[in-house]
């Protein structure tokens, strides 16, 4: 497979820089085999049946992007610099990894201060990433970087407009529980809680898997045979309550459905010996056309980028040349693309 297979052209003004509101007021579009379907995601209620089980991330998303400043002695006195931070992941030493811009205006040992309680020092970097060391820990970090922090906007939306103070409730799913995500898992941002009780009046239950979501997600595919990428890793956990709750639904005859890609490669990956089992780890599970789904029956997602490994997992799903089809449609109709933007209820054909 060439990455040529999964390109489209989408239109500029397509790509959504904020959420519908109300949340659930975003529309849906329902691709049930070969039919296609425009609705809202209030009609979930009308598509989902008894007995369906819908797996939500519960991820918690941090504030990651920080802006700061470094101070530093020069033969023209002291001389200042600003420097832009998105936190990736906790080291095991207790560290960050970060995106640091610009990365060569700060030496190992030299701190950046980005409010009166929040600083970091550069211990060193590699790969491109740098590994900060903050002043402070626990519950005194978590309390300094959500007054410092900004939410990580994919670039798409960054590129087009600043984080503000209302992204902190858009931007973060109302389950939200488990905090680590530096990305949200944003097909889970069009429930409210009207709509989650009139799911739960229709008869669906509700399993919570946790993934936390990493920048890894917007690195773009580099290499022109697909077979060729090597997909990040990101940390998951599929509970025992979790599995056996999947799996009592999949015994009984009923769907499961992912609301997400972030669930849907949890619980596959959790799946690969053929049935559901509790599951921790790091998962760097590629899913392109060819995988054979374990788990999940459909699955609940927004629209993706081109040339991305999730037009490779919906497609994967669905069939390349449907996933065309089904993306062809909704350009045409005019739906909002990307994190914040409409999203599709994909049921294949079996």
């Amino acid at each position: 497979m060439k990455l040529s297979d999964f390109d489209f052209d989408l239109p500029e003004d397509l790509i959504a820089t904020r959420p519908a509101v109300p949340r659930s007021s975003a529309r849906l579009l329902v691709a049930d085999g070969a039919d296609i379907h425009d609705r809202r995601v209030t009609d979930l209620v009308d598509w989902l049946r008894p007995g369906d089980r819908l797996v939500l991330n519960d991820t918690r998303v941090i504030p990651a992007r920080l802006f700061g400043t470094r101070t530093r002695d020069s033969a023209q006195g002291r001389v200042s610099a600003k420097i832009e931070v998105t936190l990736l992941e906790p080291r095991g030493d207790g560290a960050w990894a970060a995106l640091i811009k610009p990365l060569r205006k700060l030496k190992p040992g030299e701190v950046v201060t980005f409010s009166a309680d929040l600083s970091a020092t550069l211990e060193g970097s590699a790969d491109g990433q740098g590994h900060l060391r903050f002043n402070c820990t626990g519950d005194d970090f978590d309390a300094a970087l959500n007054a410092a922090g900004a939410m990580p906007l994919p670039p798409y939306i960054a590129a087009k407009r600043a984080a503000d103070a209302q992204d902190l409730t858009d931007y973060q799913t109302v389950w939200a529980r488990n905090k680590g995500a530096v990305a949200a898992p944003t097909a889970s941002l069009h429930f409210d809680e009207p709509l989650l009780k009139a799911l739960a009046d229709k008869g669906v239950t509700f399993t919570y898997v946790t993934l936390h979501v990493g920048a890894g997600t917007f690195l773009p595919v580099k290499v022109d045979d697909v077979a060729d990428h090597k997909m990040h890793a990101e940390w998951g956990l599929v509970s025992e309550q979790a599995a056996t709750e999947i799996a009592t639904t999949k015994a009984a005859g009923g769907r499961v459905i992912p609301v997400g890609t972030t669930a849907l490669r949890l619980i596959e990956t959790a799946g690969r010996t053929g049935q559901i089992a509790p599951w921790e780890g790091d998962t760097d599970i590629f899913i392109t056309p060819g995988f054979t789904f374990r788990v999940a029956d459909a699955l609940m997602t927004n629209f993706h980028l081109p040339k991305s490994t999730l037009m490779m997992l919906v497609s994967a799903l669905m069939g390349r040349d449907r996933i065309m089809a089904i993306y062809a449609h909704a350009i045409a109709q005019d739906y909002r693309f990307f994190s914040y933007g409409d999203a599709s209820l994909l049921i294949p054909g079996r």
